[in-house]
């Protein structure tokens, strides 16, 4: 097969077919439509992705940005059938503390909440709790409906993989309660003014305008990292790692393990009470 815009076609088709989620095959894709671009509309050989590999180096990207790129072309290639031509991934030290200018803290969490509760958005205020309660990924926000929470827990499909949250009985209660002011009687709890279930653009802008309005630095405030702030709490009061990657429907414990690495000022203060310097 040749590696041009229609084997892009249908690799795209295959992904599709292999039931990849839609961010997944949009990321995908893209990365595939960059190289074919940098080589001209096909590939003739390895000297041409390694260049486009040095190209993206040059563009001086964090090297997990760059890697994703690589996976994705990678896979293109198999796909194609040129598992030789496969391009290595750009070594990564892996940082032992979250990043201050991206770690949302839990004060920064509260603010947000209680300024949508204080511009009268209770919708918002309870989104980002349950985010944060729950540790459920952006795309499984429509999982949370009106039988979950008479259940006390939600079953959650994503990625081909099937798993069943439990449900805090007070976050339940106090879902519940807005139900019935909403009149929600079944299905999704969390619905767009046009009555279809929020989605990831949804959530996503909100929590940016949020942010502004909170003053708190919007480079902070996105979905997943109440995700992370879901696993750092949970982690430091169990300390139980499998657990938690069962809570959050992870495979690899590996991928568990960085949602709990320690805050910048943790680690420092750890280092600074160790007794080495005379």
């Amino acid at each position: 097969m040749n590696i041009d815009k229609h084997a892009a076609e249908a690799f795209r088709d295959h992904m599709i077919e292999r039931e990849l989620g839609p961010a997944t095959v949009a990321k995908y894709a893209r990365a595939v439509d960059r190289l074919l671009a940098f080589a001209g509309g096909e590939v003739h050989d390895k000297t041409t992705l390694l260049a486009f590999k040095e190209a993206l180096g040059a563009e001086k990207r964090a090297a997990g940005t760059v890697n994703g790129v690589l996976a994705a072309v990678n896979m293109f290639l198999h796909f194609c059938g040129y598992d030789e031509w496969r391009l290595r991934f750009l070594r990564v030290q892996r940082r032992n503390f979250a990043d201050p200018s991206r770690e949302l803290k839990r004060w920064e969490y509260e603010k947000l909440v209680h300024k949508a509760l204080a511009e009268g958005d209770e919708r918002l205020a309870l989104l980002l709790q349950t985010l944060a309660a729950t540790g459920v990924r952006v795309s499984e926000v429509s999982a949370i409906t009106a039988e979950s929470l008479r259940a006390g827990q939600a079953e959650i499909i994503c990625k081909g993989k099937r798993r069943t949250i439990v449900l805090p009985g007070k976050l339940c209660k106090t879902l519940l309660k807005y139900c019935k002011k909403m009149n929600i009687a079944s299905g999704p709890v969390f619905l767009s003014r046009q009555g279809g279930p929020m989605d990831r653009s949804n959530i996503w802008k909100a929590m940016k305008r949020l942010a502004k309005r909170a003053g708190v630095a919007p480079g902070k405030v996105f979905p997943h990292n109440l995700r992370h702030l879901f696993a750092r709490t949970y982690y430091k009061v169990y300390k139980d790692l499998l657990r938690l990657a069962d809570i959050l429907g992870h495979s690899s414990i590996e991928t568990t393990r960085i949602y709990t690495i320690r805050s910048f000022t943790e680690q420092r203060a750890q280092m600074e009470a160790l007794p080495l310097l005379l």
